[in-house]
């Protein structure tokens, strides 16, 4: 049982359906799928305990997010009822769908403002691309469910782990390398420090210090072509290439911090970004897919944070951080923070954060 779930009491089959909403027929529907396996009584009466409530939510959950039984069978089978993470994937899905409904909301309000006199087709398709993005999150959450689970580490031949070394570029132009180092294989992006990488099953690793794994791709011949990181609900695919190209990518990130220029144009963007989280209204085109999901959750919180601060006042360049994040020192009317962006290869932002302004700013 979950450390955290305490003063277990047994439910009947009936006192589960009417505490839960859900019928007697529906139960028996899920202990038939494997989802639920409640006690027995000498007279074998079904009784439902606080695990067997948790494992009901995480179903109910899941639901929502349009998979099926089959589905959610396989994804928790062998898995002990976790409270944290159904709390945790429940709290991030309704975070994120309430963003996205103050966002919807803002929209429609300006159709139908609009309505009397026509839409425009640029209306209706960002009608259409507001109502996708709702689907597009409900994926998201899943996906972040099932890399929460628990992993078990595998042990395999420790001369694979060279088939795995090598450079490897992602589609927004971030690159990555992979290398052994005594009998451990490490992976890294490009400004980010290295992850030891436990395997799971042939081709299949995980991370201990976060929750995401990497599977790695091998052509008809059986040579590792590429990976794909699944983390934070995204499944990022990155090609191999040519040996160098990471370091080559390296020695260019610290030439940028040496010479300490900023992203061209990245004063004027992060001077959009500001205004338009303020409105509460972003252009999700202008951020990689991990990116904008990340703003979406976030919105509401940043944008009650950037009300309290009140107009921009002035935006100073402070240098390139040693990640390649651009630094600014951004004073409000009622305040100061520090923003810090990143651009990806096409020019869209891969990389942003605000935070208090150092203490040494005055």
């Amino acid at each position: 049982m979950d450390k955290k779930i305490q003063n277990d009491v047994l439910l009947t089959a009936a006192e589960c359906a009417a505490r839960t909403g859900l019928s007697v027929k529906t139960l028996r529907v899920y202990e038939a799928q494997g989802l639920i396996t409640p006690k027995r009584t000498d007279k074998n009466w079904r009784l439902y305990g606080t695990n067997e409530i948790v494992r009901l939510n995480e179903v109910m959950i899941l639901k929502q997010l349009g998979l099926s039984l089959s589905k959610i069978s396989e994804l928790l089978s062998g898995q002990p009822a976790n409270l944290e993470r159904l709390l945790e994937i429940q709290a991030t899905t309704l975070r994120t769908r309430s963003a996205q409904i103050e966002t919807s909301l803002r929209l429609i309000g300006q159709l139908q403002l609009k309505a009397k006199n026509g839409l425009s087709m640029e209306d209706l398709l960002s009608l259409a691309k507001e109502t996708h993005m709702h689907e597009a999150t409900d994926d998201i959450a899943w996906r972040r469910y099932e890399q929460a689970r628990p992993r078990t580490q595998v042990e395999i031949d420790p001369k694979s782990l060279t088939d795995y070394v090598g450079d490897y570029r992602f589609e927004d132009g971030l690159t990555g390398k992979v290398r052994t180092d005594a009998g451990k294989l490490l992976g890294g992006l490009l400004g980010q420090p290295e992850f030891e990488l436990f395997a799971e099953a042939p081709d299949k690793f995980f991370l201990k210090i976060t929750p995401a794994q990497v599977t790695f791709d091998r052509d008809e011949t059986g040579l590792v072509q590429g990976l794909i990181l699944h983390q934070e609900g995204f499944e990022l695919k990155a090609n191999r290439c040519e040996p160098g190209t990471y370091q080559k990518a390296e020695d260019a990130l610290q030439d940028r911090v040496k010479a300490n220029e900023p992203y061209p144009g990245s004063a004027d963007q992060l001077r959009t970004v500001i205004a338009e989280c303020a409105a509460g209204t972003v252009n999700h085109d202008d951020y990689t897919p991990q990116l904008a999901s990340v703003i979406r959750e976030q919105l509401q919180m940043v944008e009650q944070e950037l009300e309290r601060l009140g107009p921009l006042k002035s935006l100073d360049f402070r240098g390139v951080g040693a990640g390649g994040y651009d630094l600014y020192t951004v004073d409000f009317e009622n305040g100061r923070l520090e923003w810090g962006l990143s651009k990806a290869a096409d020019g869209r932002l891969n990389g942003l954060f605000m935070r208090p302004a150092p203490c040494d700013i005055v």
